[in-house]
This record gives structure tokens, C-alpha cells and sequence, in this order.
């Protein structure tokens, strides 16, 4: 693991940070007095607000699609480059508030198709016994 840097702690603190790296950074803080000052800075800057364009632009989200928008790239049914860019913003960026925000609603998405597939079965399963007594 490389030193614990005050962007890692920051990324830390909005949970920007992969698993396993989030987890190092927990142990440090836990076994390490200087990571822990250091963390204690990190976090009084933050209280403070910084007030830059990049920390207004990452506080504010600003470059995250929104969620109707992930909701398209979803459906596969928005713009190819805003598709693209949603894709990037996932994999590549691998933004972890939008990560989820596209989990939930595909979970949605399974849990709203559900009923229609059952009403869909029910209806061709009635269709035929229906045109079986109707010939008889």
C-alpha cells in the first residue's frame, strides 16, 4: 500500500476510494497517530469549505449525469454521446454515487418488469384456454 496522502484521505472521507483501498486507509487511521492528524486536517479543510471551482465542481456533483439520464442509458434510449460519456463516467471515472444511483433503478427496473411478465403469461395462458372452450 503507498503512503496515505491528504487526496487519498479526502477521497476517503466522500468514499471515493476502491474497496480495498478504503479498508487500508480504516487500519491506518486506526494503527497510525500521523495518518490520524493528518486525517484530522484533511477533515477541518472540508469543514471549512473549500471554495475552488474543482471543489465546488466535486462537492456539487456537477459532472455526474442525472438520474433520469441514467435512467436512458438504461433503457439504451438517450443520445450515443451522451451514452458514452455516461459510460465513461461510470467505468472509467467509476463514479460511486452514480454507480448506485444505476443499481438502484435497474433494480427497479427487474422489480417493475416482474408484474408485467406475470400479467403477460397469465393473459397467454387464459387466451388459450379460453379459445379451447369457445371451440368446443
Amino acid at each position: 500500500m503507498p503512503p496515505i496522502t491528504r487526496e487519498m484521505l479526502r477521497d476517503y472521507i466522500h468514499e471515493a476510494l476502491p474497496d480495498d483501498q478504503q479498508a487500508s486507509v480504516e487500519k491506518a487511521l486506526r494503527d497510525q497517530p500521523a495518518v490520524q492528524a493528518l486525517f484530522n486536517q484533511v477533515r477541518q479543510q472540508e469543514d471549512r469549505g473549500e471554495h475552488s471551482i474543482g471543489a465546488i465542481w466535486r462537492r456539487e456533483r456537477l459532472s455526474c449525469p442525472t438520474r433520469e439520464q441514467l435512467g436512458g442509458f438504461l433503457l439504451q434510449a438517450i443520445d450515443p454521446d451522451l451514452s458514452d460519456y455516461i459510460e465513461f463516467h461510470l467505468k472509467t471515472i467509476g463514479c460511486p454515487s452514480c454507480t448506485a444511483n444505476l443499481e438502484d433503478l435497474a433494480k427497479k427496473q427487474v422489480e417493475t418488469d416482474e408484474p408485467k411478465k406475470r400479467h403477460k403469461r397469465i393473459v397467454q395462458s387464459s387466451a388459450g384456454i379460453l379459445k379451447n372452450a369457445a371451440g368446443t
